[in-house]
């Protein structure tokens, strides 16, 4: 049974500001929130206008209901922007005036009478648990990618396991709850080939604070990732428990008040125009807000979407637009719908949506295990290596798009995803781990209680510090 929580117990939760981290801050802060707490989420000032503006929520003030609780932003005061020329100046820049700003940003909220019982950090941000525990607040991070790859980014930073090289595509290795692995499942910033070493030191450098951090929260659910979880507490030296409060997913019918947090205007006729397609008919496409792909390969894929003979739906971000074939959008006009951004959860959750074309990242993989979607795994780099394997190979709910991509291997990969011999089982795998994840967040589901314990915690030690404040 949940315990009573203290009037105006509040959270705070800071994200790097990226579309990855942002969804999931988000999601966490609304399942918080419902629970009766007031939640502020914070990043830096250079997405302030761009999340106001998708979520319908101005910075300050006392934010808006949800559920039983609130939810409010209010941002870092960082004097500068997000177009440094690395992402390394960015980061050592961020965590300059981040640890100044932060502390404002705790110490003003305690003079509005709202004081922070807990601040909920991001890995992409170690200093925030430093700043928290100056403040006296006890602290928690939220882990966005998923338990396989903290597992194997932790035996990587602490040199528990021997990697194979990359260039041993043969070579196959085990960690404790994982299936065996090879180099090409092995999330690429971990290769000494990978041209963004400043990402692979980041990540590595997760790792830094997260021991001082009384919860590691992650995006996933015990029934989706068991294995892994029971195994890692074995792990030495000990890495934190992890504690799966996800999907951290818009889910139909459980989180029907608006309040996304796109950075990406979403086209708003993409539910309209599935509306008019057949049940399981459409093929999704989409690589997400980071993965830059070349000319040649948009072509193939835009080539390899048209011979499919199915209606598609793709999204192809601005940036990206200007690669698109000459003549494309008029020779797939009717049955062909580009779009810049979409609202991804509604487009999976649809009737008409019979698969996604995907890049595996960690939030897209659960969106699509939520809506219970087969998958056509195109990653890129990083975790999205891992996430596919998980997806194909353990979930069994798609078929890998191999690289180098050719339009025949498009067509060839919705054909075995929608009517191939294999198609009827995917999609009742599909559906399957849909109804898991579903089950995870519903009231008493394993997430849920994650959640509600965490919630009880913080409220009994806010209950202690006001007790020990009223004698002092």
């Amino acid at each position: 049974m949940a315990e009573e929580v203290t009037p105006h117990v509040h959270v705070l939760l800071i994200c790097y500001p990226s579309q990855g981290h942002i969804n999931p801050m988000l999601r966490l802060a609304k399942r918080i929130a419902a629970k009766g707490v007031l939640v502020t989420c914070s990043s830096s000032s250079v997405i302030r206008d761009d999340l106001a503006a998708a979520s319908g929520v101005s910075a300050g003030g006392d934010g808006v209901p949800f559920g039983a609780g609130r939810i409010r932003f209010d941002f870092l005061g960082d004097p500068f922007d997000k177009t440094l020329p690395d992402l390394k100046g960015y980061l050592r820049r961020l965590e300059t005036d981040g640890r100044l700003a932060l502390a404002d940003l705790l110490r003003r909220q305690a003079e509005a009478g709202r004081p922070v019982a807990c601040v909920i950090g991001n890995p992409f941000l170690p200093w925030v648990t430093d700043v928290a525990a100056d403040a006296g607040i006890p602290s928690a991070v939220l882990w966005v990618q998923s338990c396989a790859v903290f597992s194997i980014y932790y035996h990587f930073a602490h040199g528990l396991a021997e990697f194979p090289h990359e260039d041993d595509l043969e070579a196959r290795f085990t960690l404790p709850g994982l299936p065996t692995l090879s180099v090409v499942d092995v999330p690429s910033f971990l290769l000494a080939s990978h041209p963004y070493k400043v990402l692979g030191d980041t990540i590595q450098d997760q790792f830094r604070n997260m021991g001082k951090a009384s919860w590691v929260f992650v995006n996933s659910f015990d029934e989706l990732e068991r294995d892994v979880v029971t195994a890692l507490p074995s792990v030495r030296p000990r890495p934190p428990q992890l504690i799966p409060v996800g999907p951290l997913v818009e889910l139909a019918g459980q989180d029907d008040v608006p309040l996304r947090g796109d950075l990406i205007k979403a086209s708003d006729d993409c539910v309209g125009w599935l509306d008019a397609q057949a049940p399981r008919s459409v093929v999704y496409a989409s690589v997400g807000s980071m993965v830059v792909l070349s000319a040649e390969v948009i072509a193939e894929m835009a080539h390899g979407l048209a011979s499919t003979g199915r209606p598609f739906l793709w999204v192809v971000r601005p940036d990206t637009r200007p690669l698109l074939p000459e003549g494309f959008l008029d020779a797939v006009a009717g049955r062909g719908m580009v779009v810049p951004w979409s609202p991804q959860d509604r487009v999976l959750a649809h009737a008409s949506t019979a698969c996604f074309l995907t890049h595996c990242g960690w939030n897209s993989t659960l969106e699509t295990v939520a809506a219970g979607v087969p998958v056509l795994a195109f990653p890129q780099w990083g975790d999205q290596c891992t996430d596919a394997k998980f997806l194909v190979d353990e979930l069994r709910m798609g078929v890998h798009l191999r690289a180098p991509l050719r339009r025949e291997g498009v067509r060839e990969a919705v054909d075995a995803a929608t009517t191939g011999p294999e198609a009827d089982a995917m999609l009742a795998n599909a559906k399957s781990w849909s109804a898991a994840a579903r089950a995870a967040v519903t009231p008493g589901g394993s997430s849920d209680r994650h959640v509600q314990a965490f919630i009880d915690e913080v409220s009994r030690q806010a209950r202690g510090r006001q007790a020990e404040a009223a004698v002092v």
